[in-house]
């Protein structure tokens, strides 16, 4: 009727009808989709900046003999600096493909079976809790290990090698492992400590890489089931 008014706690005290809860879900999905998608670009937008830094800097180095291999060294520690955008990113990703899969498993799967009993009767809590306090599902260490072995450790592996080719070919091919650590050496500084540096360097992430695998066999992706520890979701 017109003018009727209603009272305020009538949408609470009313409960949902079974269609307005599954376009309610749906449109709860589509969000979070959207959201997902937005930050899986966003990691790959961070993996091309390294790749294209890496390829511009090897290129830019051994364009001419006397172009220090320094640069190289420094190109893996701009590297380092996008490697710690993506893992942080990939934290905020993880979030949201989180609630898909969760969605995905125990609202959409039932419906498309017919067979409408989730696999985690318990899911809309753990859906709900995150909503109010949304959790982190995997730890800082954890997404930079598992970054470090998706991506970053191999462009890591290209810019060692292109600098040990730089400084074995350049100013002239060494004749020999003396000559070519007198190659590493910037002016009158001998070069052990960029050799020390680039050593250590390597070995962390070769670290890195080993404890990514550790990570992927606990924080696995969408493809082997990430929520089935339901684990990471508590607070």
């Amino acid at each position: 009727m017109a003018g009727e008014t209603r009272h305020p706690l009538e949408f609470e005290s009313t409960p949902l009808t079974r269609s307005e809860y599954i376009a309610a879900m749906v449109h709860f999905y589509r969000g979070e989709v959207a959201r997902s998608n937005v930050w899986r670009q966003r990691l790959d937008q961070t993996t091309n900046w390294a790749v294209v830094t890496t390829a511009a800097i090897i290129t830019f180095t051994f364009a001419a003999t006397e172009r220090t291999h320094v640069l190289l060294l420094l190109s893996s520690f701009i590297t380092l600096g996008f490697l710690w955008i993506e893992a942080r990113r990939f934290r905020y990703f993880s979030v949201y493909r989180a609630r898909v899969r969760m969605l995905e498993e125990n609202f959409l799967l039932p419906i498309v079976t017919r067979n409408l009993i989730s696999p985690k009767p318990d899911w809309r809590e753990f859906v709900a809790m995150d909503l109010d306090v949304p959790k982190f599902k995997i730890t800082a260490a954890e997404s930079l290990a598992l970054r470090v072995r998706y991506n970053y450790y191999w462009l890591f592996t290209a810019q060692a090698l292109a600098w040990l080719l730089k400084t074995w070919m350049h100013p002239v091919p060494a004749e020999s492992l003396a000559e070519w650590y007198r190659h590493m050496g910037v002016g009158p500084h001998p070069g052990w400590p960029l050799l020390v540096i680039g050593i250590v360097f390597f070995l962390a992430m070769s670290l890195l890489f080993v404890l990514g695998g550790r990570a992927g066999e606990v924080v696995e992706d969408e493809i082997h089931g990430y929520e089935s520890d339901r684990g990471h979701w508590k607070f």
